[in-house]
């Protein structure tokens, strides 16, 4: 007897509906077909266990098993539950009509329990757009599933339910989610705030006009002068995320398994992989290729700690990434395409001892050593960095200040209509939506200079001898700072301050 059970495999972010063909006939055999990987291929030791102790069994006869289409790898072992299905289905133990309206996933223990699952929203997002009506997956990914509107999720904790409901006709729970209270109850939580930085007010001006206008930014200062403490309060600063946003990026952390209980990820992730980290690791890939640092960093930040420590080979990696703002990953069989458009952070020390060039310090390093350790870092790479800012310690008054900070929410609050006001400019413009994605042709037509503003660039790029990579950085830079202020024109005070932020351009920066 033939039956058909229908399933789902994840390429990339998206997923497609896969048919789990089950005939069984004369003779003895199990054959599972259709490009299966081993997770797959070891599913009948799993179903037959998980059968047994729940009352059933793989009958004796040949069990031919069809992943369709067959020219498409597939991996993971979330077939256990369909295969399971199409087996009691096709040698009689049970009987259904009502399968056809049903995608459904999940892996098997030996007991018969679910165990959670990847990808379960892009598989749900592939169900409603392909019309199935119903959704069965394991219990702990209902909720992740359940965001998606139009579609009916049943979470199931064993293979017992599954059969009550199509033999016996016993109905399941539909999880349902209010989507709107979970996204909006979320964005208010923030886990760092810049109130908690004391002093360091010049490099709070800095993540600010960062964030405002997606501009990349490295940090460059001794051990101890609050680097990383910064860099972890920039997503506090960032515009709120909307849906759509907050649905692309869940979808890349589903893929991969990293989702929380909510389901639905509305605060911007900040990522921060350590130096030892591979090409793989950060870009993505893999024989059956998965999303890097940099994808999961999608409408976040992707923070870099001691840039110079990380191979070469990870930093340059990351060039086509920052100027396309995805990631193709290309096999024999088939392409697959991620998302990654994401704010760089990155912070380094000034010289291989950790300090800026001090003839009266013992521990500094001379202006030779600081130009081999900086050399690390390719000028293509540094040429994708709108803004570099030197970071010194805080004094000691300052740090027992007991007075705090400006709150996260206040600048936010000013990043969020600097953000609005780019999003009016470039509303006709396709795949710009903030300074920082400009192109020549758009800074050219949105950053007209007036003729004091002019002459001062001028002057500048010719006194301190700034490399012509920093001309178009200054003016992006330049603009976001106009826009902070809502001003339609750049004036000279932007265009100075813009100039400020570009210390590895200034020649003589190291002493």
């Amino acid at each position: 007897m033939l039956t058909k059970v229908y399933g789902s495999a994840v390429f990339g972010v998206d997923a497609q509906v896969i048919t789990i063909e089950v005939n069984v006939g004369r003779g003895i055999g199990y054959h599972l077909v259709g490009l299966p990987d081993n997770a797959i291929k070891e599913s009948n030791y799993r179903i037959a266990a998980a059968l047994t102790n729940n009352g059933y069994k793989i009958p004796g006869k040949k069990i031919t098993i069809n992943l369709a289409p067959a020219d498409l790898r597939k991996e993971g072992s979330a077939y256990d539950l369909p295969i399971a299905l199409g087996i009691l289905l096709a040698s009689g133990q049970i009987r259904s009509s009502a399968v056809e309206d049903y995608l459904i996933m999940g892996e098997l223990s030996l007991d018969g329990s679910l165990q959670p699952m990847k990808g379960a929203l892009p598989i749900a997002i592939c169900a409603r757009e392909a019309g199935f009506k119903n959704f069965i997956l394991p219990w702990e990914n209902a909720e992740e599933a359940a965001i998606v509107n139009g579609l009916k999720v049943y979470g199931l904790r064993n293979i017992r339910e599954l059969i009550e409901h199509f033999d016996k006709d016993v109905a399941l729970q539909e999880r349902q989610v209010d989507i709107q209270a979970i996204f909006y109850d979320q964005q208010s939580q923030a886990e760092h705030d810049f109130s908690d930085a004391k002093g360091q007010e010049s490099i709070k001006r800095c993540m600010e006009i960062a964030a405002a206008g997606g501009h990349n930014i490295i940090l460059i200062g001794p051990p101890g002068s609050g680097k990383t403490m910064l860099a972890k309060r920039l997503p506090s600063i960032l515009p709120p995320m909307t849906l759509d946003e907050a649905l692309e990026t869940t979808k890349i952390h589903s893929v991969v398994g990293q989702l929380k209980n909510s389901g639905l990820m509305s605060q911007r992730p900040f990522r921060s992989p350590h130096h030892t980290i591979s090409d793989v690791a950060l870009v993505g890939g893999g024989s059956y290729p998965q999303p890097g640092e940099i994808s999961l960093s999608h409408n976040g930040v992707l923070f870099l700690d001691e840039l110079p420590e990380f191979k070469r080979s990870v930093l340059e990696v990351m060039r086509q990434p920052l100027e396309d703002r995805e990631v193709t990953i290309s096999r024999a069989r088939f392409t697959v395409t991620y998302p990654s458009s994401f704010m760089l952070v990155a912070s380094m020390n000034p010289s291989p001892s950790g300090y800026f060039n001090d003839s009266a310090a013992p521990w500094g390093s001379s202006p030779s050593e600081m130009q081999r350790y900086l050399g690390k870092i390719s000028g293509p790479l540094l040429d994708r960095i709108d803004i570099h800012v030197e970071v010194t310690p805080v004094p000691f008054e300052q740090l027992t200040e007991i007075r705090r900070g400006e709150h996260s929410v206040e600048i936010r609050k000013r990043v969020v209509a600097a953000r609005d006001l780019q999003t009016a400019r470039f509303r006709k413009v396709p795949n710009i939506h903030y300074n920082a994605q400009m192109n020549t042709k758009q800074i050219f037509s949105y950053c007209m200079l007036t003729p004091d503003s002019l002459s001062l660039l001028k002057s500048a790029m010719e006194r301190l001898n700034l490399s012509a990579r920093a001309y178009d950085r200054i003016l992006k830079v330049s603009r976001t700072i106009a826009d902070l202020e809502a001003s339609d024109s750049i004036k000279g005070e932007h265009i100075a301050e813009a100039i400020q932020y570009r210390s590895l351009d200034r020649e003589g920066w190291l002493g």
